[in-house]
């Protein structure tokens, strides 16, 4: 499939949608700030560093699209439309810029496998960085709390986050070393 064709984009961008929606069902009660602990966040990351920023932010548009039509695509069975009044408002805003960032950063890579190591783990920590940030707004801003206590509330995921982001690192190096095109790169003859 050619790095630019249209329909490969559109698989590629359903694929990672599905995924992010099916990974909803995974999710584990946070007592400390009302925001489950779940996967969705890990793979809307993946889809940035696999995907690269264009086809990562459309993923996290038609995610958040149809979540707003009323699906069931948010942690617990719940829609975008419920979740706009409530503390996860922010991370919903991150779901589609941290892939779009992550991504741009991670098609940056360069070819070699320890620099493509380095910077695919770097975009991933941004990508997460960005869903905090956007996390932290919506939940100062909805949940009534000041900024640094909507910070302090995103403590408890860093562990959590941090085995996820390495699990992701891995599989989106993986599938660079193995699908170099994906990057618009052609494979190295031998």
């Amino acid at each position: 499939m050619k790095k630019n064709s249209v329909a490969g984009d559109i698989a590629y961008v359903a694929v990672f949608t599905a995924l992010i929606i099916v990974f909803a069902f995974v999710s584990i009660p946070s007592p400390v700030s009302g925001v489950p602990i779940v996967l969705q966040n890990a793979v809307i990351t993946l889809a940035g560093l696999i995907l690269g920023g264009r086809r990562g932010f459309y993923v996290g548009l038609i995610f958040i699209g149809l979540g707003l039509v009323g699906l069931p695509i948010l942690a617990g069975g719940r829609s975008v439309l419920s979740a706009l009044a409530g503390p996860t408002v922010g991370y919903i805003a991150g779901y589609v810029i941290s892939p779009a960032i992550g991504g741009a950063i991670a098609y940056r890579a360069p070819r070699n496998k320890a620099g493509m190591s380095i910077v695919i783990a770097l975009a991933g920590i941004v990508s997460l960085l960005v869903q905090y940030t956007c996390g932290t707004i919506g939940m100062a801003l909805r949940a009534g709390m000041g900024w640094g206590e909507a910070a302090l509330a995103q403590i408890p995921f860093l562990g959590p986050d941090a085995l996820k982001l390495a699990v992701m690192v891995v599989i989106a190096i993986g599938v660079h070393a193995a699908f170099p095109d994906l990057m618009g790169r052609k494979p190295k003859k031998a």
